[in-house]
């Protein structure tokens, strides 16, 4: 809690929000100000270097007439897009808004609304230019590159220092948190020592495009998996791993969560082959069996049940520890929004204190390499990350399941891709049903079967692949992380 004296003179258009006034980030300010240009976001817009425009609200109906992404705020994490999110619109919807919204590579979305998510933002590249973005976002460009890099805004927009100031002038507008026309007002810190702008920009575009080539092997991976398991070959994956970044670019297709549902189809059922008294048809998808008894020929099929029986995989899912235990600390605790892209959010939502972590860590026992899964959520549902030795002191709710394979000739990365295939996460959709107001998998997880390669090599290629994927997305996260500190960092900036 902060507390200080502040004149009724100061108040500035009838704000009494104290963390609004908060001295901390004013002397902040006057701190940077030998080292660094200090100027407000409306300044740099005032001066022709920037400019910024908002989104639209396209109407719900919309929503899943094609797969050209529309990007809302839950869309943007780890600063990034998601590579499905959820809604996505069709090529007639994109060209009625794409003039106007014009979003192109180097350009900068930044959620405006929301409440956590106020403050996140990504730098749109090659690979999300064909995209429409929601009116909770702003977009912002940089006009003249040669005085103001894209990247250095990047990182300023995700220095603790300006993150900070976010919080301060958030406030509620009827039913959401905004930052509204308060986003000008922003001081965004920039080092006047040119080396040190080139060295920082450099370093941010390198983090940005190994991330960049990691989301499109995480984008392209259920089409992927495809592949390599109907032909029992290494190729595709070799073939996709050796593109260019312009080839990278046109081997990539527009995907939103609802690819994964499948089209419709009709198909006769007998009333003695109903299961269980279940009654809904995508149940039933002839389809799945269809491309499961194709994958038969270079995979062993085995139901999710099945492995855990034999001891090769065990499944847990997690606690509901109760939200009066949010915010009493910084230990992560996981929910079913919290992750993307195969990782979890380098902030997640919520946090716990040590004695509640202490309370539930021997029982969820969160280890390396273990795979959370979400059990509950409608769109959520089927998502996967793998824990990395970063995430290990957390907790994870109810809603997840975590993974944890026990056989050799099953690895946790060749797990994660396998999880990912289109094949299983058909199964999984088709298994999600409505329980009161959520969906979920509930224990129709047992059923999913997993297409495992009988070759050896071709199970140790998917591994090797996709762990080559996750830990270098993790190292450039955890770069610009670490730049987005060192553009402004407490003590006297470096080379």
């Amino acid at each position: 809690m902060i507390h200080y004296w502040q004149s009724s003179a100061a108040v500035r258009d009838e704000i009494y929000i104290p963390k609004y006034y908060n001295p901390a980030l004013a002397e902040r300010t006057e701190q940077l100000a030998d080292s660094h240009v200090c100027k407000t976001i409306g300044e740099w817009q005032a001066e022709g270097v920037l400019s910024t425009g908002t989104g639209d609200e396209i109407g719900k109906a919309a929503y899943g007439t094609g797969d050209i992404p529309f990007v809302r705020t839950s869309d943007i994490a780890n600063w990034e897009i998601k590579s499905a999110p959820k809604q996505g619109v069709s090529r007639t919807i994109y060209d009625e808004y794409a003039e106007s919204q014009d979003v192109r590579q180097g350009d900068i979305l930044f959620v405006r609304d929301g409440t956590y998510l106020i403050g996140n933002n990504c730098f749109i590249q090659a690979i999300d230019q064909e995209i429409l973005y929601q009116s909770h976002v702003l977009k912002i460009r940089v006009a003249k590159p040669e005085v103001l890099d894209p990247q250095l805004l990047f990182l300023a927009l995700n220095n603790p220092w300006v993150q900070r100031q976010i919080r301060s002038v958030q406030f509620t507008a009827d039913t959401i948190d905004t930052i509204g026309g308060r986003f000008y007002d922003l001081v965004l810190p920039i080092p006047k020592d040119r080396l040190v702008r080139r060295i920082l920009s450099a370093r941010c575009k390198a983090a940005l495009d190994q991330r960049t080539r990691g989301k499109a092997f995480v984008k392209h991976c259920p089409t992927l998996m495809e592949e390599v398991l109907r032909t029992g070959s290494t190729e595709p994956i070799e073939k996709f791993l050796s593109l260019d970044a312009e080839a990278l670019v046109d081997a990539m297709s527009s995907r939103t969560v609802s690819g994964e549902f499948g089209g419709f189809t009709s198909f006769w059922r007998p009333s003695d082959a109903i299961l269980g008294g279940i009654y809904l048809p995508t149940y039933y998808d002839v389809r799945i069996a269809e491309e499961l008894d194709t994958l038969a020929e270079h995979c062993d099929l085995r139901p999710i049940g099945l492995l855990r029986d034999r001891g090769a995989l065990e499944f847990h899912t997690g606690d509901e520890i109760g939200k009066m235990a949010y915010g009493t600390g910084d230990i992560p605790f996981l929910r079913t929004s919290d992750f993307a892209n195969w990782e979890i959010y380098h902030s997640p939502k919520q946090g716990i204190s040590e004695d509640i972590y202490q309370a539930y860590a021997a029982g969820q026992d969160v280890r390396e390499n273990d795979i959370l899964l979400v059990r509950d959520g409608t769109y959520l549902v089927g998502s996967s990350c793998i824990i990395t030795s970063q995430d290990v002191k957390s907790l994870y709710c109810g809603g997840l399941f975590k993974f944890r394979v026990q056989d050799d000739a099953l690895d946790p990365f060749l797990l994660l891709g396998l999880l990912n295939s289109f094949i299983v996460k058909r199964q999984i959709r088709a298994r999600q049903f409505t329980r009161d107001v959520i969906d979920t998998l509930g224990n129709r997880i047992e059923e999913v079967v997993l297409p495992i390669p009988k070759n050896a090599e071709l199970r140790k290629a998917i591994s090797d692949a996709v762990k080559n994927v996750v830990e270098k997305r993790v190292s450039a996260r955890d770069t610009i992380a670490a730049l987005a500190i060192a553009i402004a960092p407490d003590a006297e900036p470096v080379a």
